[in-house]
Parts: structure tokens; sequence; C-alpha cells
């Protein structure tokens, strides 16, 4: 058994859902898995859809997903002749599920809806893209992962119930030889969408690997493989061909967006080796994850944008010890961030985090109760793993530099332009 996950750059035209159909006619004769995430820059107009409608702008929710919908359809038109009405009859249900939501007025939090709305990019390009491998000859089972993944119900970052999760997925072993299904979403107990966080199809495609105790994880990209940096803003980016479970688990903590932060634990509990591989050219070898440790890697640039800093001052010039910083850990807790970088002092915390507005104001509003706030927003965080003074030098030159920390292998430094 295999897994494969292609996303959302991979299925963005028709020109490329033929060339997936082309990579998996090579695999047709084997059990395969294969996680498909939205189209192209389909969540993103499924977040704007999400958000006229919590606004109360439902006539602008309404136009904004009419788009989508428009979109898909001519995709579907393009690619499909004996299963067009077919595939049709079933994106129709999944465009109802979301009007009728859309018809409605929001009574509950943000994220719900987001959920809710956000879930039926996946859908849909996997309904389109299912019927196109079996009008091609490619014999596979479509299947909604909402049936298979049980999660909680924290919305747009939901928890697995692995007891559960495990027990429907399993079951697949006795079904078709090529299966269809989604990243990114699951579903509560109470048949509530949810999503495992941006860029969750990753980490879905490492779940099905692990409960089915795959060969290997295929990852296909618009890149060759894992690079050392993201190559649309450094041309001279460097590809890695190997690298270990752990050097990855620092760079996706660190913000490098090849990988997913929680892929790695799934395929390292059960040494499930990873491969990135490039979905434009499939006989590149790509990058392979393992668990052998990582040699001789060059630096590994990671730029994260929209950061805002935290300054933390102790309001009685009392020290910033165990109790303060408790509370403060839960506070992080409560509004759901994780901080990209925590620096203490005697009597004050800075803590870098991304700038969501609706998490880090009321975050920073209920701080102010523990210590003297200030909020410096439109900052830069640069990573350099296994740095060199050169690339340091080199990458922070001109750089008004707000923070900088530093141990023997990485170096961050927080900085505007």
């Amino acid at each position: 058994m295999k897994v494969f996950k292609f996303g959302g750059a991979s299925v963005n035209n028709v020109e490329r859902i033929q060339n997936l159909a082309g990579i998996v006619k090579l695999f047709e004769k084997e059990p395969l898995v294969i996680i498909i995430s939205a189209m192209g820059k389909t969540t993103n107009g499924l977040e704007k859809v999400a958000e006229s409608f919590f606004a109360g702008n439902k006539e602008e929710a309404l136009r904004l997903f009419d788009v989508v919908k428009q979109h898909h359809l001519t995709i579907s038109k393009y690619l499909l002749v004996t299963k067009f009405n077919e595939c049709l009859a079933q994106l129709t249900d999944f465009f109802t599920e979301v009007e009728w939501l859309l018809h409605d007025k929001p009574v509950r939090e943000f994220d719900y809806y987001y959920d809710q709305v956000v879930c039926i990019g996946e859908l849909l390009s996997t309904c389109i893209i299912s019927h196109y491998l079996n009008e091609a000859g490619i014999i596979n089972e479509w299947m909604d992962v909402r049936d298979l993944i049980r999660t909680d119900n924290t919305f747009r970052d939901a928890n697995i119930d692995w007891t559960i999760t495990s027990e429907r997925i399993t079951m697949l072993n006795n079904h078709s030889n090529i299966f269809v299904t989604q990243g990114f979403i699951g579903c509560t107990d109470d048949n509530e969408s949810t999503t495992l966080g941006r860029e969750g199809s990753d980490y879905t495609a490492a779940v099905f690997a692990n409960i089915l105790n795959a060969e290997s994880l295929s990852i296909w990209k618009d890149v060759e493989g894992v690079m050392n940096a993201d190559p649309k803003l450094f041309p001279d980016a460097q590809l890695i061909s190997e690298l270990s479970f752990t050097e990855v688990i620092e760079m996706a903590y660190y913000g490098a967006q090849v990988i997913h932060p929680k892929t790695i634990k799934p395929l390292q509990n059960k040494n499930i080796p990873l491969h990135v591989k490039c979905f434009l050219d499939p006989s590149l070898p790509g990058t392979v994850i393992h668990k052998k440790n990582s040699k001789d890697l060059p630096p590994i640039i990671v730029i994260k944008q929209n950061q805002a800093l935290l300054h933390l001052n102790s309001q009685d010039f009392s020290f910033v010890g165990e109790e303060p910083m408790s509370k403060l850990y839960q506070l992080f807790s409560k509004h759901k961030v994780r901080p990209n970088l925590i620096q203490t002092g005697a009597i004050n915390v800075q803590v870098c985090l991304d700038y969501r507005a609706d998490k880090i104001d009321n975050l920073a509003a209920e701080a102010s109760t523990l210590f003297d706030v200030q909020l410096e927003k439109e900052l830069n965080l640069l990573t350099i793993r296994h740095y060199n003074v050169t690339v340091f030098e080199e990458l922070t030159k001109g750089k008004n530099i707000v923070l900088t920390q530093r141990t023997k292998e990485t170096v961050q430094v927080l900085y505007s332009e």
C-alpha cells in the first residue's frame, strides 16, 4: 500500500489534473490511497465566502461562492464526457450544502462557519478528479473523508480521535484497489465538518499511511523536492536529497512550508519513509525523509511574514517568574496561539507570534491584566538552520533588527524592512 498526496497547485487546471492521472497510471496495479487538496486558490476564495457571511453580507457571500461554483463546473466540463452528469449531480449536492448555510444567519463562532464552508473545496476537487480517473480507465472509489476521520469540535484546528478513525480507515483494506479522498478535513460526533489546520492535507496523508501501515507516503509538489529556502524568494535555492525526520520537524517548527508540522510524527512512529516528489517531472528523484541522520546540510532559510511582537513588562517591577509565565501560557492555550519565539528578561517577556487580528488583539487585551503590554506589528521572522556568518550577514544587511536569538544550530532574527 502506498499513499499519495497531491496539493492544490497540482490540480489547479485541466492540464495538471490530466498530469495527475498520468502519474497514478504508473501505479494503478498496486493498492493506492490518493489524498487531494482543494484546487489552486479555492481555499482562499472560500475563506472570503465565510468572512462575508459572518459579517452579515449574505449577497456578497453568495456571489463569491458562485465564482467558486462556476470554476469547478468549467473544469468538469473540459475534463468529463461520459461521467459528466454523474459528477454534476454530486457537485450539486456539495453546492447545496454551502448555499443552505449561506441563506441562514450566523449564530455561532466564526471558526465553526469557516470549517463548514472551507471544507467544500476538497470535496469538489476530489469529486471531479475521481470521476475523471474512472473515465480514463483508472478505476477508483471516492470516499468522503468525513466518514473516516473523527475529530473533536476544535474548529479550524481539530484533534483526531485515533481509535475511531483507525477502526474506519482499516476497513478500506476490504474495498477497492485505489481510493480517492480529501485532505484537511474531518467530522465531529455531531456530523459537523472540521478542518485540521491550514495545510492539513499532508497530515491527513500521514494519518492514512500510519493506520494502513503503508510502504511509503509521497507528497507531490511543484518543486524538485525539499529546498533549503523558498525558491520564489531565493532563486538559487538548493535541493536537499535526503533529510532525517528530526531535521524536518525542526524545519516545520520554524515555519518551513514544505511539510506540515504534524505530518512527521505518524510516519516516524512506524518508520514510514516520506518522499517529496515533483509532479511536473515524476522522473526526478526528489527528497526522501526517513530516520537516518542528515549530514552536511546547507543553511536552511525560513522567512515568516506578518509577525507581531508582544512586549510584556512587569507592572510592579517584580521578577517575571513561574506564576506569571504559567498564566501567560494558559492564555496562549485559551486563544489557540503558538509563540514563534520567546525571550525573557528579569522583568519583561517578548513574544513573537503570527499576527491574526481576531486572536492576537484579544490575547494582548487579556494579557494586560498581568503585564504592561505593547504590540508591535508588521514584522518578519528570519530563521537560519545550520547558519554561518556569511549567510547571516547577507540576509540581515540593511534590516532593522528588533530581536535576535541564537543557538549553536539556529539563529532567529525578528526585523522590519
